[in-house]
């Protein structure tokens, strides 16, 4: 394990008064993501410096030699969440000893598979059990956790609606 030498309270205190003063908001972010050659659903992603695979499990056609996407999804949140208590515990001056957020997502097949067009593709419903420990007055950790539900980035892009624009590029092959 890493331990990391960057102070948390000074950067989010610097990150906001740069913010406020007028420095550039906006970061764009990238992936890309390939069918692995020669299998039914797994797909090599590169993101920024980082490269992993996304499969689905030998039920759903997959060699499951990586997590499914909804997994990752699932993951995202769960790891923005961390990140964003961090974050936000450092901003309003409060101690958290750890931080652990487990999620879990039901998914009704009918939805994917088409068989029920009434049903959605997607999660039903995703619940995350969040826990952390520190020192501080539970009515403080209430007001952290209920900043963290307005500002998690992943949470705001799940319950929000983000217009997603699809650009397809059809080539025949020979």
């Amino acid at each position: 394990m890493t331990t990391t030498t960057i102070d948390l309270p000074d950067l989010a205190k610097q990150t906001t008064e740069q913010l406020a003063a007028g420095a550039p908001a906006r970061v764009g972010f990238r992936t890309e993501s390939r069918l692995t050659p020669g299998t039914n659903t797994a797909v090599d992603i590169t993101a920024g410096r980082h490269e992993f695979t996304i499969d689905e499990p030998p039920a759903l056609g997959g060699e499951d030699t990586g997590a499914n996407p909804v997994e990752h999804l699932l993951a995202a949140l769960s790891a923005c969440q961390v990140i964003t208590v961090r974050v936000w515990a450092a901003k309003l001056g409060l101690t958290v000893d750890t931080v652990a957020v487990d999620a879990h997502g039901t998914l009704d097949l009918r939805g994917f598979f088409g068989v029920d067009p009434a049903v959605r593709a997607g999660f039903q419903d995703i619940e995350l059990d969040l826990t952390l420990t520190g020192p501080e007055t539970e009515e403080a950790y209430a007001e952290l956790i209920r900043v963290v539900e307005a500002q998690c980035p992943v949470l705001d892009n799940l319950t929000a609606g983000v217009p997603v624009t699809t650009r397809a590029h059809v080539a025949a092959t020979a």
